[in-house]
């Protein structure tokens, strides 16, 4: 029988990593931490082509989403050499309350990373490839310009693959949006993350009007680019909410959501509310396809770039279908 692992249980590193990754975390009381049900257990990862892919993006000198976010998908997605480039360094300019990816100062852009990630991307044979990255507010246009390149580079080395980004909300950077829609990525993606009376205490650092604005300014500017967002749910919303920011997100013509159990990285970060059951998944699946969604996944281990390639290539069946003549009569 596979070996499961229960993220957080079973890793005694993490409340070491906490206090590493999150100074501004450590003066916070520990939060009340709840035995996962038995269906978020994952594989753990260890197989060979998991190393195989390890090694690569070792080699290649890249971070990824999968582990400083602590993906539970990492076993799947790395077995199939599918991974999501983090660029623009490993340490995040905002200290939002369920992510874990390490706060603080960040180091000077490296020019030669879009080249290493077009490179890396070749290595993998990746037909469809994510890129995100930390927020950078310590930069005058919140790391645009490095995102184009990042995607140009791809365009360079892999003519036939097709790009998703996962972008931060690059608030207060005027024109940074308009470089990176101009860089023409295939899916622009940026999550609103919860429902915004969950903001102060969730997300801080992001103001979510500005997000879904983000969202809609993408297809002022280039209507055929695919958008999409992402929520976590667990963390004490209602129902109610998420069916609001659902209608939130179809007003501003976003195409694809993904909707996934928020799951706690330490004892210093936002506790679990509520676990999620995957019938209840289904049911949001169903209400956001009724609101016209062109593509949902929604499940408990659902994640923004968790099986992106195939349900991209579905949207992009989808959308073809829509705006096909209709047959000669």
């Amino acid at each position: 029988m596979p070996k499961t692992l229960d993220l957080l249980h079973d890793d005694p590193r993490r409340l070491s990593e906490a206090r590493e990754r999150h100074p501004e975390k450590a003066h916070r009381p520990d939060s009340p931490v709840s035995r996962k049900p038995a269906w978020i257990r994952v594989k753990a990862p260890g197989s060979a082509l998991w190393r195989e892919t390890s090694a690569l993006l070792e080699g290649r000198g890249l971070s990824t989403v999968c582990q400083e976010a602590a993906c539970p998908n990492i076993g799947e997605c790395w077995e199939q050499k599918h991974a999501t480039f983090m660029i623009m360094g490993e340490v995040c300019t905002r200290a939002c309350a369920f992510c874990n990816v390490a706060t603080g100062l960040p180091a000077p852009l490296d020019p030669t990373e879009p080249e290493r990630v077009a490179l890396a991307t070749a290595d993998l044979k990746l037909a469809h490839v994510v890129v995100t990255s930390v927020d950078r507010d310590d930069l005058a246009d919140g790391g645009a310009a490095h995102f184009a390149r990042t995607v140009e580079a791809i365009r360079a080395h892999c003519a036939g693959t097709t790009i998703e980004i996962l972008t931060p909300d690059f608030l207060r950077k005027p024109g940074a949006l308009e470089i990176v829609v101009a860089s023409r990525p295939d899916v622009f993606n940026h999550n609103l993350e919860t429902v915004p009376g969950l903001y102060p205490g969730v997300r801080p650092g992001a103001r979510y009007f500005h997000s879904l604005r983000l969202l809609q300014r993408v297809k002022e500017l280039d209507p055929a680019i695919f958008t999409k967002s992402g929520l976590m749910v667990g963390l004490g919303e209602k129902r109610s909410e998420v069916a609001q920011v659902m209608d939130d997100l179809r007003t501003a013509e976003v195409d694809f959501l993904t909707l996934g159990q928020y799951l706690q990285p330490t004892r210093k970060h936002h506790e679990v509310v509520e676990f999620v059951t995957p019938e209840a998944f289904k049911a949001y699946e169903t209400l956001a396809y009724a609101k016209g969604f062109e593509m949902v996944a929604a499940s408990p281990l659902t994640r923004s770039s968790h099986h992106a390639g195939a349900d991209f290539e579905r949207l992009r069946q989808k959308r073809a279908a829509k705006t096909a003549p209709p047959p000669a009569g």
